[in-house]
């Protein structure tokens, strides 16, 4: 199940003036260390943890090697992942240089499995007033939908004309974790701050911005 909280905070931009609302966000545990991870891999497979993490390195390398060199990497179980950037658009050729390029980004796309993974789990919501105090529990009866992180609608790397060569991926859904809000409303899974989205907007930093 996954746990989501809502606190009741301050939204407001504006100096002395308090607006409170209560903004979703993933409650995270701590990061599982890879050794552990390995450990665990090792007792399900039968095979030693040196073997694994011989592999697991290995595997990483290889990963991180052709995602550089611009191919779509296959994570085992997991999805794919490639690197792309965030850039402006412009008009004229000679306006064309690196300078254009906000941002270098890492685009990982879930397996079926995990999306229906996802889908299945249920999520569990816990309200806290402004002072910390649990004041409600609920289980989402949401949609169950699991975003595309190459579709049309979630936080993609495709271009304006659908093509996946330019890109212009839409941020307003957060990336991973759900669909944010960095104003207070409802956040996904990210942090306490509101959305796990990287921008407001999905076309790049600045208008006539674009994802590749």
């Amino acid at each position: 199940m996954i746990q989501i909280k809502a606190k009741q905070q301050n939204v407001s931009f504006e100096k002395n003036v308090e607006k409170l609302a209560f903004v979703l966000s993933a409650h995270l545990y701590n990061t599982l260390d890879a050794s552990k991870v390995i450990e665990e891999a090792a007792k399900r497979s039968g095979i030693s943890a040196g073997v694994i993490k011989a592999a697991w390195d290995a595997a990483g390398e290889v990963i991180r090697t052709w995602a550089t060199e611009g191919h779509n990497v296959p994570l085992p179980g997991l999805g794919s992942m490639r690197f792309g950037v965030r850039s402006k658009s412009v008009q004229k050729l000679e306006d064309v240089k690196t300078s254009l390029i906000s941002a270098r980004r890492v685009i990982f796309t879930p397996s079926k499995e995990v999306k229906d993974e996802l889908q299945d789990t249920k999520i569990a919501i816990t309200c806290y007033d402004k002072d910390g105090n649990i004041v409600k529990r609920v289980t989402s009866a949401d949609t169950n939908d699991v975003e595309d992180p190459e579709g049309e609608n979630g936080s993609t790397d495709s271009g304006n004309n659908g093509s996946q060569n330019s890109g212009s991926g839409s941020q307003n859904s957060g990336s991973q974790s759900g669909s944010g809000s960095e104003q207070g409303g409802t956040s996904g899974s990210g942090n306490d701050q509101g959305g796990s989205g990287d921008d407001n907007g999905g076309s790049g930093d600045e208008p006539g911005g674009s994802d590749h």
